[in-house]
Formats: C-alpha cells, sequence, structure tokens
C-alpha cells in the first residue's frame, strides 16, 4: 500500500505519517511548509519508506506527479486559523475548497481512496450535549464554512462518481509538535506558560470546556479509518468522550491557583461554551476507541516542550 498524506509535516499529519511508517506502508508527504515543520519528520527521515515532496496542493501539475502508484490519499492539509479566515477568506477558499476540489479530481482519474482530515468546527456548537455525527452543522468562520464545504464536496464524489471517501472529525487535539505559540492548542500553550514561569492566562471564565483528545489516538483513529471498508462515505467522529472546564485544565496542568490569570476575552461572542465529542460510531465502526488519559496525554507533552524548548 503506498499512501499520500498531504499536509504530512503538520502537528497531526506527523503523527499520521508515523503510524503509518510503523505498519510498514510506502507513504509520501506532499507538504508546503505554510503550516507544518520539516523539523516534524527529523526523526522519521531516515525511514526507506518515506518521501518527502515540497509542494502546493494547489498546484495541479505537482498533484499529478505524486499521486502515481498511490492508493490511498489522506487528505490532512489545510488554512487552519481561525481568526486569519476571518481576516483573509479568500485563502480559505483557495486552500481548503479549491486545494481539496484539485485532490478529489486527482484522486478519480486515478481511483484513489481519499480520507479527509475534517473539523469539530463544523457543528453547531452551542448545544449543552454530546455531539454525534447527525448533531446540526453551523459553522462560524470562513475556516469551518470551508472545511465543511469541503467535506460536502468530498461526499458529492463519493454520491456521484462512487469515489471511495472517508471523513474524519476529530475534537481538540494536543500532544507532542504542537505550536505552543497563540497558533497552538490549550494544552500546550498552557504548558509552556507553566515552564517558561509565565502565568497561565484564561479567557473569560473558564468554565467553557473542551474535548481533548491525544494525538496518537487521533492518529490510530485516522489510519483505522483510512483502511476499514466500513468507513467508506461515512462521517466519522473522534474525541475522548469527556470535557474538562478550562480553569480546571488549567489547574490540572499548573497546581498553582496563584498563576492562573483571568484576562478579558477578545471575542466573546465567538466562544464555545461546550465541547463534548460522542464518538459512539467510531467505536462500533472501527473498534476504535481513546487509549491515553488526559494526565499521561499532558505529561507526554510536557516531557516534549520541556526537551526541545518549544
Amino acid at each position: 500500500m503506498n499512501v499520500l498524506v498531504t499536509g504530512g509535516s503538520g502537528f497531526i499529519g506527523r503523527w499520521v505519517v508515523k503510524k503509518l511508517l510503523d505498519g510498514r506502508y510506502e507513504v509520501c508527504v506532499l507538504d508546503d511548509l505554510s503550516n507544518g515543520r520539516v523539523e516534524n519528520l527529523e526523526e522519521l527521515k531516515e525511514d526507506q519508506n518515506l518521501k518527502f515532496v515540497l509542494g502546493d496542493i494547489r498546484d495541479k501539475e505537482v498533484l499529478q506527479s505524486v499521486f502515481k502508484d498511490i492508493d490511498i490519499c489522506i487528505h490532512a492539509a489545510a488554512a487552519i486559523n481561525v481568526q486569519e479566515s476571518i481576516d483573509n477568506p479568500q485563502k480559505y477558499y483557495d486552500v481548503n475548497i479549491d486545494g481539496t476540489f484539485n485532490i478529489l479530481e486527482e484522486a478519480r482519474r486515478k481511483d484513489v481512496k481519499v480520507v479527509l482530515i475534517g473539523t469539530c468546527m463544523v457543528y453547531d456548537l452551542t448545544s449543552s450535549k454530546a455531539i454525534n455525527e447527525e448533531h446540526p452543522v453551523n459553522p462560524k468562520s470562513p475556516y469551518a464554512g470551508s472545511k465543511l464545504a469541503a467535506e460536502n464536496l468530498a461526499l458529492s464524489y463519493f454520491h456521484a462518481y462512487g469515489l471511495p471517501v472517508v471523513i474524519t472529525r476529530p475534537f481538540n487535539t494536543y500532544g507532542p509538535y504542537q505550536k505552543s505559540d497563540m497558533e497552538g492548542g490549550v494544552v500546550s500553550i498552557f504548558i509552556r506558560s507553566l515552564l517558561q514561569g509565565e502565568p497561565l492566562k484564561i479567557f473569560g471564565d473558564g468554565t467553557q470546556t473542551r474535548d481533548l483528545l491525544y494525538v496518537e489516538d487521533c492518529a490510530e483513529f485516522i489510519v483505522n479509518a483510512s483502511f476499514n471498508k466500513k468507513a467508506v462515505g461515512e462521517v466519522i467522529n473522534a474525541g475522548s468522550g469527556k470535557d474538562i472546564a478550562i480553569k480546571d485544565l488549567a489547574f490540572l496542568i499548573c497546581k498553582e491557583a496563584e498563576r492562573i490569570k483571568y484576562v478579558e476575552h477578545h471575542h466573546p461572542q465567538s466562544e464555545i461554551p461546550k465541547l463534548l465529542c460522542n464518538y459512539t460510531k467510531a467505536k462500533e465502526l472501527l473498534g476504535w476507541e481513546p487509549k491515553t488519559s488526559l494526565e499521561e496525554g499532558i505529561g507526554k507533552t510536557k516531557e516534549w516542550i520541556r526537551q526541545t524548548k518549544q
């Protein structure tokens, strides 16, 4: 099996690549390094089954070259910053919609399965209930809108052309190799602040909750979905099935209440009060469940940030 991973030097993509290499698959990574970092693949670069191509999913000639002898395309490449999408929606249309169209067209020509890495941000996030795949969608940013459009486009290729397509929707993923600046996730940002002796800043009152999925569990989910025939034509969530308030997460990481600071939210109207995943479908369809506890995942992430001085 030969697998193409677009965005394979990004955070989640990097772990998907590692999981594939561990399974002895031939892996080609296509990345323009706009979000990903070549250092993320450093410890994998000696693997003879890994090939890296610097290129953009908007470049049709590049796609034609990397789709040769490919069986599956795991499509993780995307523009992912919510605020940037509000400031520059054209970029998000070009990358997330046009780029996905290019992937789908090349896959249709070569009869290649496409596994799209989506986002929980496409859902209506005003609910207090755990979110399953039947939950209403209501994208609130050009980022979320472009990702939902890409999903719908992919599913249309499944229905119209019989192209094998899988849509995955991971919830808040965290772990080693995630950025720890303001473009990163809350876990890595809090840990970096802790290690640098800075206050852990919480926007608002900290009662907002998140469902935090450790990245290696996320990668296992994506690879499982990629090779399971039952997943074709399906939309599948992945999360821990547990949510935690941000103020409780901060204390879990820091243990020192005086170092936790509450600051005014710069976009209070856009804050998500509760995020909780129902992953029953992934469990029943794929036999997948998360394995890593939040405490264990935080420990692994903290050790990685400490060692790499991120």
